[in-house]
């Protein structure tokens, strides 16, 4: 039997909103306000959208069991796939001094914990954004700035924060061409609408995240840097999500960015060494830094062998994020599951979609193509480079299991709860509420695509969500669809620091166990500021500046 969306189940819209949101609520103040462990939070909150999904909203009790279902799934690959294998890998270089050769290298760099937030969090976390997305680089950068000696609110947070300019354009350009794709944009045409949008963040983002760590004055001290980490990514952001296509934006962006502040850094270097590893106002917020090592100049064989399982995880998820690879390892091995009693059953209605659209529910076990098989290879060759044998690895692969346990629960529980929220309509019915405020649209609605992207954790899954009600409202009120087809992927960028998967990644790559709630205090804020900030800037493209609209 089709079950068709009901997205005003009271017949007052305000009150049908107030209930749709008690799941997001109980989740965030459970972690935030009640202090309850990241997967306990979680289960409250799918709890109270299963009961609300059923006996509010009138979903059927057996399809809101197998949406959960669907999320759980979903969340162990290729998700939790991801988050393993790159502690996998952490802990293989861990183990065997290379890890530390690795650190020293980069503090061979610059010494200044800045420059190297600059460099790791910003720019060599934009690069595994591009290429892979989906977790990755906050997995990858927090990982590595713990080892570097940051607190594990440092580590976790402001790879949080790092990683937002660089989302739009994720996993070779996924989110722009999913949205075009389901919801009939021009992919070229709405690829530089964002392109006009994000590089200005893009250049204001390395500020942000040096001011949020070291403060208003120690930002300034080394404001060259920042400058030139900034626009050396911002401008090949423009060039090529406008005159290429949105695939390698990310890829080349930061890859320009990188060379440009290491370059940068071999003639210039700030008067005054910034050594604190902890946030500025939150020193004894969570657990102490670990006393990080002095620096070691190591033999360049040595530095050679400590950055190639880093080099070879590169070049694997790379790899493996380019389409045809993907094919022809779905055409090798994909299976796709629908789940009975849910696949084609439910239907959104107007005013999201024109006509009743039927929604699939397929599980799709693409393990030979999913980010984290790559990266578990990487992990295997890394590791067989690094000596290990076959049997050391399959132990520490083992123990890396045990190690992230509950970080694997809990994502498991958090996509169940953005599953079941999605097939039931309650994200959709938020989502009205924004679309409802008129001359004030282009603001709010790029608020829609934050709460898309901090309820799914991914722009990918929030352009698909919120990209049609976005362009029908659009056109309603007179505006450009492409420029709040953009607004959805531009302001949801903002939301992926506080998404609870990135929060539980973040967490679990700096080994702050129930570490969820104090990273999520900390980021919200830095959250809303910037999607505000994007909402101020798409409504100045809608009424004060249209010429961005064609132009940069």
């Amino acid at each position: 039997m089709v079950w068709q969306q009901v997205y005003n189940p009271f017949d007052n819209m305000l009150l049908s909103t107030l209930v749709a949101a008690v799941p997001v609520v109980v989740m965030l103040l459970g972690l935030g306000v009640f202090h309850l462990k990241a997967h306990v939070a979680a289960a409250a909150g799918l709890v109270s959208a299963f009961l609300i999904a059923v006996f509010a909203f009138g979903m059927p009790a057996g399809m809101a069991s197998r949406a959960a279902l669907l999320g759980g799934l979903t969340g162990l690959l290729p998700i939790g796939w991801i988050v393993l294998n790159i502690i996998f890998l952490h802990q293989l270089t861990e183990k065997n001094g290379s890890f530390q050769v690795l650190q020293d290298s980069i503090a061979g760099i610059t010494q200044d914990r800045r420059l190297q937030l600059l460099l790791i969090a910003f720019a060599f976390g934009a690069f595994f954004e591009g290429a892979a997305g989906f977790g990755t680089p906050v997995a990858v950068t927090a990982a590595i700035l713990i080892g570097l000696g940051f607190s594990p609110l440092a580590a976790s947070g402001l790879s949080l924060i790092a990683n937002t300019a660089p989302v739009a354009y994720g996993a070779l350009g996924t989110p722009v061409i999913t949205l075009a794709k389901v919801h009939g944009y021009d992919l070229m045409a709405v690829s530089g609408m964002i392109g006009r949008q994000l590089p200005f963040f893009s250049l204001l983002v390395p500020f942000w995240l040096i001011w949020a760590f070291a403060g208003r004055k120690a930002m300034w001290e080394i404001w060259p840097a920042i400058l030139v980490t900034g626009l050396s990514f911002a401008i090949p952001q423009y060039l090529v999500s406008n005159f290429i296509g949105p695939e390698l934006v990310d890829v080349i962006a930061a890859m320009c960015s990188m060379v440009a502040l290491v370059g940068f850094l071999r003639f210039w270097q700030p008067k005054k060494l910034w050594t604190s590893v902890s946030l500025r106002g939150h020193e004894h917020d969570g657990p102490e830094a670990k006393p990080a090592l002095a620096p070691r100049v190591h033999p360049r064989a040595a530095v050679i062998k400590a950055w190639t399982p880093w080099v070879i995880l590169t070049v694997f998820v790379f790899v493996w994020g380019l389409p045809a690879t993907k094919a022809a390892l779905n055409g090798i091995y994909a299976p796709k599951f629908p789940i009975d009693g849910l696949h084609k059953l439910v239907e959104k209605v107007a005013p999201v979609v024109p006509k009743p659209t039927a929604e699939a529910a397929e599980y799709v076990f693409g393990l030979l193509s999913a980010t984290g098989t790559g990266i578990l290879l990487a992990a295997i060759v890394g590791g067989l480079v690094m000596g290990y044998r076959f049997g050391g690895l399959v132990k520490c692969f083992g123990q890396t299991v045990w190690l992230v346990r509950t970080s694997l629960l809990t994502i498991v529980l958090m996509l169940a709860l953005g599953t079941l929220t999605r097939f039931s309509g309650l994200d959709t019915t938020l989502g009205l509420a924004f679309a409802n405020t008129g001359v004030l649209y282009p603001f709010f609605g790029t608020l829609m695509g934050w709460l898309g992207v901090a309820m799914t954790g991914s722009d990918t899954a929030s352009n698909v969500l919120f990209g049609g009600m976005q362009k029908v409202a659009a056109e309603q009120l007179g505006l450009n669809p492409n420029l709040m087809g953009a607004a959805n992927s531009s302001g949801g960028v903002m939301g992926k620091m506080i998404d609870a998967q990135s929060i539980v990644v973040a967490s679990t790559a700096t080994r702050w166990e129930n570490g969820e709630g104090p990273i999520l205090r900390y980021v919200f804020f830095h959250s809303i500021a910037l999607a505000c900030l994007v909402g101020v800037f798409i409504t100045m493209q809608a009424y004060v500046w249209p010429f961005t609209l064609l132009v940069w």
